[in-house]
């Protein structure tokens, strides 16, 4: 395997604004040049994928997580995405589904790299775009959600509903890509190339691992306003909630005594939203392996709910549509040197089938309002939906 980044960690990305980007002392990066840095890559030919300043290019391998969990476990950078329904977490309705796929691109050739430049995207018109609910299916399932909470079954639930648009031949993930980075940068952004097959291309602000050897750490995100709008009562208990599950996640497969909630409520600004953001982190044990890891803390908990088989049972019988990526893992894992880093994939586009696929979403909660829920989908969507969307009347 060819790796140009061979002597040093690959870098991360961008830290949000208001945090570092892994809570620590930045890890060296790869000497790139100027040029690299500033000018685009020409476009690699799928498959490829791009993540943090890495390009990644001739795929060596190809594996279903599911069946092969040791796979990442093996020498090698490995792309990895993980489909909400994936059956390699917390066994429940949704996983029992099997729609979920886990799988994983093991690249031969992983270089720092700005990323490649697509050209001109074409996507979708604006009223092409179909929602899985409309506001009275959705506030309804909000209803329905908060006499789960009433009956003591959950204590919160993420109700998502996934938007659809038929994809234009030859749409191109690298120029959606450098269209969302412009008007919507995200700490954790990057894209997944599969030609024919099709794409994943994240826009994501929520970290769901980042491990550094033995160090593992999520950064949940529950809370969310317009920019310097008001977080409430509400979105401090749900926030509160779902790290105290985070933690209880973590210590699954951590050292007894290490996991600690590092940071807690700290308030980011993204690009159109403000969110709430706590950091928790942790030692693994020894000989923990990825499958161990996974199985302890997938899905994530921001995107499922407390308690979470509970959660995730519940929302297999409200939600009309599979996520598939949306609300899953996507991300990096280099077993040569232990560390990862994987996005919880929410403002995330994947495009299989002809089809163009984004997720939104709501925690809810006994205090929810059931047509505020839907605003917050409707404020979450917007502005990803605008700059993935063809202005009207255009061609």
């Amino acid at each position: 395997m060819v790796n140009d980044s061979s002597n040093s960690a690959p870098p991360g990305p961008a830290a949000a604004p208001g945090r570092p980007a892994d809570g620590r002392a930045a890890e060296p990066a790869p000497e790139r040049s100027r040029g690299a840095a500033e000018a685009p890559s020409a476009r690699p030919a799928p498959p490829a994928a791009w993540w943090g300043g890495l390009l990644a290019t001739d795929v060596e391998e190809v594996v279903d997580l599911a069946e092969d969990p040791g796979a990442l476990e093996r020498d090698g950078w490995w792309f990895v995405v993980l489909d909400f329904e994936a059956p390699v977490g917390e066994p429940s309705a949704v996983s029992a589904d099997a729609r979920g796929r886990a799988r994983a691109w093991r690249f031969g050739r992983v270089r720092p790299a700005a990323p490649p430049d697509g050209g001109s995207w074409v996507g979708p018109a604006a009223e092409e775009w179909t929602s899985s609910a409309d506001r009275a299916t959705y506030t309804a399932g909000v209803g329905l959600v908060r006499e789960l909470v009433r009956a003591g079954v959950v204590y919160q639930a993420n109700l998502c509903r996934v938007l659809e648009a038929p994809l234009r031949p030859g749409a191109d993930p690298w120029a959606l890509a450098a269209r969302l980075r412009e008007g919507n940068e995200a700490p954790y952004s990057g894209v997944l190339d599969l030609g024919d097959e099709g794409f994943v291309v994240p826009a994501s602000p929520e970290l769901f691992l980042r491990r550094r050897g033995d160090v593992v750490e999520s950064g949940p995100i529950k809370g969310t306003a317009a920019p310097g709008g008001p977080l409430g009562p509400k979105d401090v208990a749900e926030n509160v909630m779902i790290t105290d599950l985070v933690r209880n996640d973590l210590q699954r497969a951590c050292r007894p005594g290490t996991v600690e909630v590092v940071s807690l409520l700290a308030r980011e600004a993204h690009p159109g939203l403000d969110h709430l953001v706590s950091t928790v982190r942790g030692r693994l044990r020894p000989g923990t392996t990825w499958a161990d890891l996974l199985r302890a803390t997938f899905p994530p908990a921001s995107v499922s709910g407390a308690p979470k088989r509970a959660a995730l049972d519940a929302l297999a019988a409200l939600e009309a549509a599979p996520r598939g990526p949306y609300c899953g893992g996507v991300g990096w894992v280099d077993a040569r040197r232990g560390a990862a880093e994987l996005a919880v994939g929410i403002r995330t586009f994947a495009a299989f089938g002809g089809v163009l696929r984004f997720g939104t979403g709501a925690g809810i909660t006994w205090g929810s309002d059931p047509q505020e829920e839907w605003e917050e989908t409707e404020l979450k969507a917007a502005r990803l939906l605008r700059l993935a969307s063809r202005a009207p009347g255009a061609p």
